[in-house]
């Protein structure tokens, strides 16, 4: 009996992406060019922009598309056709930031649904250590009636995905996989490697593979917190953090990490997960939460540092005006998921500042959505304080003379949140992280 591998490459079996978002996306596109692929999304209106090569996302281009061999579909019953299910829905937190599994454990459900023995079930969303084998599988079995190992095989590969990112690509990244048994993850590091030119490590475990995801983004997010805190450190010292950077990476072995807002779907999210998991088993996590607390609060402390500064200038802050530059979450990305902008804003606004934003990547209509504010297509008139949030491409160029004809002559205050004006700007007061 020739394996799932083997009739995915003769394309005799298809393989089912679930949920297309920035991860999925590129996934079933890539495998696409190799095998044949249906796409599932729950959501009909974003299916119908895929099948007309548009991604939602705004990542891909439309040729992206071109020779892929994928059926788009928001209809369960098309999904019976594959055997070979690669789930890549988010895994977002709950205002208490505690982990939301309802789109996990629904995807489950789906695919529980229209599976049949021998199937393969491979999960890409980061997840604390045991999800999949503790949440996820017995969805699967209850659902399908199925059993596990026996009747079909589960697999974990965590997305490595980076939004904005056109070096490090689906292809040239490592993957990591995992499965239930020796020759089931055989068969998935076999399939990944169609389209992972970097080659696929193949971990000891699925508790492992889960592990070694999560660690990724919760390092980045504790050393970006110490950073943060140095940050507040130096400003109340009176120097500048990308100075003290700049000294201190001359040593080869210091870590160059940067100060800023950690939002996303992944630093700002993930960590959540492992110190849930952590308390589950009875160890309360100190380091990982103190680097959470310190990065969640971030936002409101550069509103404040900003609202300080108009007040020292003699403005009152309830006639101020501030221009936000950027909203989304992360430079040249329109996705506004767990932005940390918003904390500024709202920290602004919490002083009666009039505050107006501009983003050439982010959406209007999905900010108003989402946090009942929207976007001006253009800087109005004078303003007290700019605030540069986002290094987006489009303001990396502007000049200290842009900045000048959108401030009160001879005052007002520029913000620099990632420091990329430190050198640039010589006449406006400016202060960053």
């Amino acid at each position: 009996m020739s394996k799932i591998y083997d009739k995915l490459v003769n394309k005799e079996a298809t393989l089912a992406v679930i949920g297309l978002g920035y991860v999925g996306l590129p996934i079933a596109l890539e495998f696409a060019k190799k095998i044949k692929v249906i796409g599932f999304d729950i959501n009909a209106e974003r299916v119908e922009l895929m099948k007309n090569n548009i991604d939602p996302s705004k990542e891909l281009e439309a040729s992206d598309f071109e020779g892929a061999d994928i059926t788009f579909t928001a209809n369960l019953d098309d999904l019976k056709s594959a055997s070979f299910y690669v789930i890549a829905v988010p895994t977002p937190i709950d205002e208490s930031n505690l982990p939301d599994l309802s789109p996990l454990l629904g995807a489950s459900k789906t695919v529980a649904q229209v599976m049949s023995k021998g199937d393969y079930i491979v999960y890409e969303s980061t997840v604390y250590p045991g999800c999949t084998e503790d949440d996820c599988i017995p969805v699967l079995e209850e659902v399908s009636g199925l059993k596990w190992k026996e009747d079909f095989k589960v697999g974990y590969s965590p997305e490595r995905i980076n939004p904005g990112d056109k070096v490090h690509t689906l292809s040239t990244i490592v993957k990591v996989a995992s499965a239930c048994s020796p020759e089931a993850l055989e068969e998935v590091a076999k399939t990944y490697e169609l389209v992972v030119d970097a080659g696929v490590h193949r971990a000891a475990s699925i508790k492992v593979a889960e592990a070694a995801k999560i660690i990724e983004n919760t390092q980045r997010d504790v050393n970006i917190a110490l950073i943060n805190e140095l940050s507040i450190i130096f400003n109340r010292v009176g120097i500048n953090t990308y100075d003290v950077l700049e000294a201190a990476g001359t040593k080869w072995n210091f870590l160059n990490f940067k100060p800023g807002l950690v939002g996303g779907h992944c630093i700002g999210v993930d960590p959540y997960y492992l110190t849930h998991k952590a308390k589950k088993t009875g160890y309360h996590a100190k380091v990982i939460n103190s680097g959470r607390y310190v990065n969640d609060s971030m936002g409101f402390y550069i509103g404040k540092q900003t609202v300080k500064k108009i007040l020292n200038q003699g403005t009152n802050i309830m006639d101020a005006r501030v221009l936000v530059m950027g909203a989304t979450f992360k430079e040249n990305v329109s996705d506004i998921r767990n932005s940390k902008v918003v904390d500024v804003i709202r920290e602004l606004e919490s002083f009666s500042c009039n505050v107006e934003v501009v983003d050439p990547h982010a959406s209007s209509e999905e900010l108003m959505h989402e946090y009942a504010f929207g976007l001006v297509d253009e800087p109005t008139g004078k303003y007290d304080a700019i605030i540069l949030a986002v290094n987006h491409a489009d303001y990396v160029n502007l000049d200290e003379a842009y900045f000048k004809r959108f401030l009160h002559e001879g005052k007002g205050v520029f913000v620099d949140v990632k420091g990329i004006m430190k050198d640039e700007i010589k006449d406006i007061e400016y202060w960053s992280l």
